[in-house]
């Protein structure tokens, strides 16, 4: 247990480092209009790389969570114990805040650097309303956060099937995470991650704190939903294949 709850903090702090230290020092590098700034694609894949190489690197020895939304969702799924939920879930949290921490440290250490607790997205946190990118409310950051989080743990577990080529699970694991913030971004900033979300919002002031709330809620509940959907649409019959016909 000691090993895989090091893999879960490992992971999910390589996933927070290089997800939110994409969008905080990279996304806008040097200024609006400069080509070198990777913008909402750049951190998009760069969000999904993260999860590919740490699912590679960690997914053998923990399962490769590295999110409280998937822990559940593969809970809920039949997968993983809930004896160990807590504390996947505390090793998957230090180890966004300890992320969170050491980007902090790298960011502030330009002459001129401040978070704004009320910009949207700051320090790559996530938010509605006012903090919102796109300025979309409660209820479609809800929504959004519910759903993708459904369909990701959806993709999860039919990456992981034993009937899958295991090899290429981390790709489409990662793939799936590069199109939710390709969607989502505008909408919420992208969490389907509450470890991620509370990593940076430590940081980044009392208006995403004060959000946090939402960005626990809506994955987890969307990660339940997406373990109990594929648990019933993955369940296998007393005889899958397709019957033959007769004449």
């Amino acid at each position: 247990m000691i090993k895989r709850l090091a893999a879960e903090f490992l992971g999910t702090f390589w996933l927070v480092l290089g997800g939110c230290g994409s969008a905080v020092l990279a996304a806008n590098f040097g200024g609006d209009g400069n080509p070198l700034g990777i913008g909402l694609l750049g951190v998009s894949l760069a969000f999904g790389l993260a999860v590919l190489t740490g699912a590679y690197a960690f997914g053998r020895i923990s399962g490769g969570h590295f999110n409280p939304a998937v822990s559940f969702g593969l809970w809920a799924g039949g997968r993983f114990a809930a004896k160990d939920l807590l504390l996947y879930i505390v090793a998957q949290v230090v180890g966004a805040v300890f992320a969170g921490w050491i980007l902090f440290l790298i960011a502030s250490d330009v002459t001129g650097f401040a978070i704004d607790p009320i910009a949207p997205g700051a320090f790559a946190s996530n938010g509605y309303g006012a903090l919102s990118p796109g300025g979309y409310g409660a209820a479609a950051a809800f929504l959004t956060e519910v759903v993708l989080t459904a369909m990701f743990v959806v993709v999860i577990m039919g990456a992981t099937h034993k009937l899958a080529p295991a090899a290429f699970a981390p790709i489409a694991i990662g793939l799936a995470l590069t199109l939710i913030h390709l969607v989502s971004i505008p909408v919420t900033n992208t969490s389907v991650n509450p470890a991620r979300s509370t990593g940076v919002a430590l940081f980044a002031g009392s208006g995403a704190l004060g959000q946090l709330w939402l960005f626990w809620l809506a994955p987890i509940l969307g990660g339940v939903i997406g373990g109990i959907t594929y648990k019933w649409l993955g369940s296998e019959t007393a005889d899958p294949s397709p019957k033959a016909a007769t004449v």
